[in-house]
């Protein structure tokens, strides 16, 4: 069971690392003139759609992602047994990180569009909310209640 431990958060640690970049690919290849910057920077009304549609995202995606883990986790994950709470505790941690992903991703693509810093500002919240993701040995062992309350060593 500790090598599909290890497993588990190896495969979720590269994810979290894709997450950062990603959005870091993103840029470069904008930033090299690979895809084209500025198209809608001039277009008061679709500038205007592309932000609000940016900010509707990160505000509804980064809570939602955060909260939802801790919801599914409750009530559902920590009822399984060890080895099915190991698999939804990863496919749990896939759709937080997906979603805190599109909302970079999508926020950084509209600055590009608009040239206009709100994308900027959201991609950058939505990292922020990710460091509150960031997969541990020690996070993942207390969120599955796999630690004894005494000396916090695993109880497997």
């Amino acid at each position: 069971m500790e090598k599909k431990i290890k497993q588990l958060l190896l495969c979720l640690q590269l994810e979290f690392a894709l997450l950062w970049l990603l959005p870091l690919l993103l840029v470069v290849l904008y930033e090299a003139g690979l895809l084209t910057e500025g198209i809608y920077a001039d277009d008061v009304r679709m500038n205007y759609i592309l932000q609000t549609l940016g900010i509707l995202l990160a505000i509804g995606l980064i809570p939602f992602s955060l909260r939802l883990f801790s919801m599914s986790l409750v009530k559902y994950v920590r009822s399984l047994s060890l080895p099915e709470a190991l698999k939804s505790y990863r496919r749990w941690s896939e759709v937080r990180i997906g979603l805190l992903l599109v909302a970079v991703l999508v926020n950084l693509s509209f600055y590009y569009l608009t040239m206009d810093n709100t994308g900027v500002l959201c991609a950058v919240m939505a990292l922020i909310a990710s460091l509150f993701c960031v997969p541990t040995r020690r996070r993942m062992l207390d969120e599955l209640d796999l630690v004894k309350d005494e000396h916090n060593t695993p109880a497997l």
